[in-house]
């Protein structure tokens, strides 16, 4: 009868180390090394499965590219003293009649308070007209009015000054230590000086993105891009609106790193070496640095100067393969460029998997071991 008992022990046993040698229901962070190259094109797969090279690394280093348009680079800037829409100004006019056309007997001069520059930049003056006012300087706009009256009062003399107000304004948002409407002042003409004006950042230099848009134009720049290239100080226009905001670009991270989660951009431009590191680096107990993937629907261009073929129609699916072991993988991983979107996927290493096998099958013994030693004193 022990005997009997202690057969069907081992059978047991048996059947329960083959049933997890074979993977069956054993935890996992996501599929292994082998299972991620049989889903590839060459194996009826949906996905091309490429190890990185340096052609690799060449043709995929597309990074976005912010900067200002032409409009935004060649506009020069705007006087100190230049008229604009809203300004308030204050004509004065002396006629050298004793009865002008605008000055009453006994007036030496006719004072025309408060006449406000409308929307579209222009300003009437009585028998002179609707003039065009934004754009000139006061002394510009004198000797137009002084042509106009000329023609009907003999050698008119004009004042133009501005009263009150500035009507070239811009509005600064987002990520900035002062929000606000602020003047285009002498100090305040370019971008750069705008912002310290309005306090400065509130977010880190390193992923802030400056958007100025001008009427229907948009264009962005990264912040310290202002500094490094001076032509992207752009000399600012009135109703011109800059927002600053955060790097919103974003990659995903699975499997034996050091955290599992959607991580933000921190620089410009970010390596998958780089990435790595930002989360953690690899879990030394679990990950395989032989299969370090990265995921990404690549372009059309890019997917066929990657595979060096001309069939491909749209985006593809493309997984990238990594080898941190190899003596120029570490090169390769430090020049593979990340792009907003991509998944990094770390495989477990083999042994992880016999590891599990092992305390799986080792847990499963005890009960048996029990059940053999009842079976033995029955």
């Amino acid at each position: 009868m022990r005997t009997q008992a202690s057969r069907w022990a081992k059978v047991l046993a048996l059947f329960l180390v083959a049933s997890v040698a074979s993977g069956c229901a054993l935890p996992r962070s996501g599929p292994h090394k082998k299972e991620i190259f049989s889903g590839s094109v060459m194996e009826d797969g949906d996905a091309f499965v490429v190890e990185v090279s340096d052609h690799v690394t060449r043709a995929t280093s597309v990074t976005p590219i912010l900067g200002f348009t032409s409009d935004f680079l060649n506009a020069g800037e705007v006087g100190s003293d230049t008229i604009r829409p809203g300004d308030t100004l204050g004509l004065t006019v002396w006629e050298n009649v004793d009865d002008g056309l605008l000055s009453s007997a006994g007036q030496a001069a006719t004072v025309l308070e408060e006449v406000q520059v409308d929307g579209a930049g222009f300003i009437f003056v009585p028998y002179a007209g609707r003039i065009r006012a934004a754009g000139n300087t006061p002394e510009r706009l004198r000797q137009i009015i002084t042509d106009k009256l000329d023609a009907q009062t003999p050698d008119p003399q004009v004042l133009v000054t501005r009263l009150s107000g500035d009507g070239a304004t811009v509005s600064v948002m987002g990520g900035i230590a002062d929000q606000g409407v602020y003047p285009i002042e002498r100090p305040t003409r370019r971008l750069s000086a705008m912002l310290a004006q309005a306090g400065g950042l509130s977010i880190e230099p390193e992923v802030a993105q400056i958007n100025v848009m001008r009427g229907g134009h948009r264009s962005t720049v990264w912040f310290q891009d202002l500094f490094s290239d001076p032509r992207l100080d752009i000399a600012l226009r009135g109703g011109d609106r800059i927002l600053v905001e955060e790097d919103t670009r974003s990659f995903s991270v699975l499997g034996a790193t050091g955290s599992q989660n959607r991580v933000r951009f921190e620089t410009q431009t970010l390596s998958a070496i780089e990435a790595i590191a930002q989360v953690g680096g690899l879990d030394s107990n679990l990950a395989d640095p032989t299969g370090v993937f990265v995921f990404r629907n690549e372009p059309e261009a890019i997917s066929r100067n990657v595979l060096g073929r001309s069939d491909l129609v749209g985006d593809q699916r493309m997984v990238y393969v990594l080898n941190l072991t190899e003596p120029n993988g570490i090169f390769e991983a430090r020049d593979f460029a990340i792009r907003d979107g991509d998944t990094l996927y770390v495989t477990e290493a083999p042994f992880v998997q016999w590891r599990k096998t092992l305390s799986a099958v080792t847990g499963t013994l005890n009960p048996l071991a029990n059940y053999s030693t009842l079976a033995n004193n029955f």
